[in-house]
């Protein structure tokens, strides 16, 4: 049995990673967009988001241990379930770091033999990506204002893999743009994530009149940005989409 019963979850990804590899029953807590996997997650509690946990409700449920990423989650809120409970931060900005992730969660909860079976997929699928003409790529992640990725993130590893050149790849974090700026750097190609702002077909009829010849598609945002057990999923779909893009 696992050493830890009573988990708290900040990370979406990772609630789903938890569940799949049958830890459904330590979960005492997740995030409101801990949606995956959908039925799973429907009975446990919402602690808030990831950015605003409720940190009073985290402690009222006594768990003995905490998922957070340094990302996802503040600083100041991880410091605090610190003092009473023990959290593991996870730090994940490459698809390498996302296998380790999954390896330690293995080895931590007692789940090796999941663990390594999800990685074997996952990495056999990255091996099987199709050969692909590079693309000087933008990948928009936000609007109002215009919003990128720079090249300590996970989305950014992900579209290297893919032969997706990221036009901001000198930057870093999340970096606010103007389609002027954009316009200098003359992408081959501009994603539009499906997360964290909903772009629709309406957005993509604004840009083409900025980017005229440059391919615009909707791309979904899980397949860039969801580490865990969502990337073998991640991987076939890309694999197949990177074909045709």
């Amino acid at each position: 049995m696992p050493e830890y019963q009573r988990i708290v979850s900040l990370v979406p990804s990772l609630t789903e990673l938890l569940i799949d590899l049958g830890l459904k029953e330590q979960l005492v807590g997740r995030t409101r967009f801990c949606i995956h996997p959908e039925k799973e997650v429907q009975d446990i509690e919402i602690i808030g988001g990831t950015k605003n946990p409720n940190i009073e409700k985290i402690l009222s449920l006594d768990p003995d241990f905490i998922l957070a990423n340094k990302e996802e989650n503040q600083k100041e809120d991880i410091a605090e379930l610190s003092m009473q409970v023990n959290v593991r931060v996870t730090d994940i900005a490459t698809i390498n770091e996302a296998l380790i992730a999954i390896f330690e969660l293995g080895n931590l909860f007692d789940k090796k033999e999941k663990a390594e079976k999800l990685i074997a997929e996952t990495t056999s699928l990255i091996d099987q990506k199709p050969e692909s003409q590079p693309l000087r790529t933008a990948y928009l992640i936000w609007k109002d204002p215009w919003m990128t990725i720079g090249n300590d993130t996970y989305i950014h590893d992900v579209l290297e893999t893919y032969e997706l050149e990221n036009v901001y790849g000198e930057q870093k974090r999340y970096p606010k743009i103007s389609l002027k700026e954009l316009a200098v750097k003359n992408p081959d190609f501009i994603l539009l994530s499906s997360e964290p702002y909903p772009f629709k077909e309406k957005h993509k009829a604004e840009l083409r009149e900025s980017f005229p010849s440059a391919k615009i598609e909707l791309v979904n945002g899980q397949w860039f940005s969801w580490y865990g057990s969502r990337m073998p999923k991640a991987f076939k779909q890309l694999n197949e989409w990177r074909k045709k893009a």
